[in-house]
């Protein structure tokens, strides 16, 4: 699914736990990811306030929200309590698309072990840089869809 709009407007993707949300952002043509910051849960209204003011920020309302499907494909309880945070970001006025995220950690923990990141600071940083992954991977398998 792409966005409706404009062309060359930033994208701000999110990787959702429980705990913690990973956001990263796009450049305005699409081109690079890069992790931005990590936003401790506290509750729907705040987190969905707070991800207002990144989009603001950034001047978009586009949301690429990361999609935690099962090895299998299918989605499982985790996906769905993402897509009813992001169904609260919908009502807010952003335009949510979603990515499979699977192995979007893993390849973000291995990028951070191989560039010599302490245990304490991948424990930090992680969730933006999985955002940035999955970021990334859209814009390659979607770089030519938009417009």
């Amino acid at each position: 699914m792409l966005f409706s709009e404009r062309m060359n407007e930033r994208i701000v993707c999110l990787d959702i736990g429980d705990v913690r949300i990973g956001v990263a952002v796009s450049d305005p043509t699409g081109t690079i990811a890069s992790p931005v910051e990590v936003i401790q849960r506290v509750g729907w209204g705040p987190d969905t306030r707070r991800i207002v003011s990144i989009c603001e920020r950034y001047d978009t309302n586009r949301i690429l929200s990361g999609l935690p499907l099962n090895m299998d494909g299918s989605e499982g309880f985790q996906a769905q309590k993402v897509r009813q945070f992001c169904d609260q970001l919908v009502k807010a006025g952003l335009q949510v698309v979603f990515q499979d995220e699977r192995l979007s950690t893993v390849s973000a923990e291995d990028a951070l072990i191989e560039g010599g990141v302490s245990r304490a600071g991948r424990k930090q940083k992680v969730d933006m840089i999985a955002a940035s992954v999955i970021l990334r991977q859209w814009l390659e398998e979607n770089k030519n869809k938009e417009g």
